[in-house]
């Protein structure tokens, strides 16, 4: 069955934010990943380097915060609307197809559901309401790696 998340895009300050949401709701970090740590660190410049490309903190039962920096060297344009996803972990990737392409019916694919570095089935989508989607498919060792903390090979 899928479970949701919320997933917060920052213009920069995804460090401080949830280092504020860390305060509040206390916990550790499951995962805390830099853009300069990613195989994909040489299209980012170097003044963006350091800026986060994905977080996870848990807020409660079955629930975890997310997040990244929207990098208009990457073309991510940030306004209030657009700074969220909902992000659906599915347990195949029959059900993220699945979910992907019902949720996109009438809507607009932003990144097609495939195979990325970090070793998930994941893709983007806005739905015909405007509603941002992210649908992932983590096989079970890419999910281990995210419950340890390894994000080198794991999450957005």
């Amino acid at each position: 069955m899928a479970t949701i998340q919320p997933y917060l895009n920052f213009p920069g300050n995804t460090e401080e934010a949830f280092t504020f949401y860390k305060s509040v709701f206390g916990g550790e970090f499951l995962a805390l990943q830099r853009f300069k740590d990613t195989t994909e660190a040489d299209r980012i410049p170097a003044h963006e380097q350091d800026k986060i490309m994905h977080i996870a903190l848990p807020i409660g039962p079955g629930v975890i915060l997310m997040g990244t920096d929207s990098l208009e060297s990457m073309g991510q344009n940030l306004t209030i609307g657009n700074n969220f996803h909902l992000s659906i972990d599915t347990d195949s990737r029959e059900e993220a197809d699945k979910l992907f392409s019902a949720l996109s019916a009438g809507g607009k694919t932003t990144m097609p559901i495939q195979d990325v570095f970090w070793g998930s089935y994941f893709g983007m989508l806005i739905d015909k309401f405007g509603i941002q989607w992210m649908v992932s498919y983590s096989p079970p060792q890419t999910q281990a790696q995210e419950q340890t903390g390894n994000k080198a090979a794991a999450t957005v």
